[in-house]
């Protein structure tokens, strides 16, 4: 792919993590919805919303979400596997220690974009991505107060393995860049499919009101949907290294959405955060810098 289109996939992958950064407020908008009935009926809308775009392109389009089963099991144990971790280790650990392990996963995409051929992971792509981390760090403890407690060992190990699940599905994804983004859609019905059978194995149905039926299709459009299309674009055509340490920005943008709306205090901290966050990423895209800079491993 050429350097333009590079960075065009690379701005669309930005898209996803803008998208992210709303995914705290709108469910935290959705109530008490047990996770998995959540992850169901938010990912039947991605799936729905999605079919109706596919068909309005033709059957040619839909025929995108027929594809071999290698790239299908990597989207689909990604996309499902990710939630159902990070529900698993948010529901038995402390919420700002799992939190904080869980997002390992962009540092993980920075370090294991090395390994694929014709990546460049220069110095200020490692210092970034570590900055933005250090940042997180401010913004979960600061956000949630800090965790008392040891929690649950399988909690972490949940947390830990959901930020490797997201980042080696986000690496390995590269492998099928010849594989249409369209497939994303049937991968949204599979997922909304199982978690309404693990709904349905481990959890008590909890009927959605008004409000939180407008969170679900608002996350089902957007943070579930649309997100998941970007970055599945992002991921076979963008910069990698450059798109793990962008993707700190979500949790900072995410806390700045919940001050704004009174669900989250301002604090010294944040900002704090903030700064870490935003020179991170500044750094990690070269802004400011010099355009001649030693790769670690290209």
């Amino acid at each position: 792919m050429t350097q333009a289109g590079r960075s065009r996939a690379t701005l669309i992958g930005i898209v996803a993590i803008l998208l992210w950064a709303a995914l705290a407020l709108l469910t935290a908008t959705a109530g008490a919805l047990p996770p998995f009935e959540l992850m169901a009926l938010t990912f039947a809308v991605a799936f729905v919303s999605g079919f109706a775009l596919l068909s309005l392109r033709g059957r040619a389009a839909l025929a995108e979400m027929r594809q071999p089963l290698a790239p299908w099991l990597t989207a689909f144990i990604g996309i499902f596997g990710y939630h159902a971790l990070y529900f698993y280790a948010l529901q038995t650990a402390p919420v700002a220690e799992a939190s904080l392990v869980a997002y390992l996963w962009p540092l993980f995409i920075v370090l294991f974009s090395a390994l694929l051929p014709g990546e460049g992971l220069r110095a200020r792509h490692v210092i970034g991505a570590v900055l933005g981390f250090a940042g997180t760090v401010l913004i979960i403890t600061g956000r949630d107060g800090g965790a008392g407690g040891t929690g649950a060992v399988t909690g972490y190990l949940a947390a830990f393995a959901c930020a490797l699940t997201w980042s080696g599905y986000s690496v390995l994804n590269r492998r099928f860049e010849g594989t249409p983004s369209g497939m994303i859609v049937g991968i949204c019905g599979a997922v909304a499919l199982a978690g309404g059978v693990c709904h349905l194995l481990f959890e008590a149905t909890v009927a959605p009101d008004a409000k939180q039926w407008l969170a679900i299709v608002a996350l089902g459009l957007g943070p579930v949907g649309l997100a998941f299309l970007a970055w599945d674009h992002a991921t076979k055509h963008g910069h990698l290294p450059l798109l793990g340490a962008l993707s700190y920005l979500a949790p900072l943008i995410s806390t700045a959405l919940l001050v704004a709306t009174g669900a989250a205090p301002a604090t010294i901290t944040l900002g704090l955060a903030a700064l870490l966050v935003i020179g991170g990423s500044l750094l990690a895209t070269g802004i400011g810098g010099k355009r001649a800079q030693k790769p670690v491993l290209e």
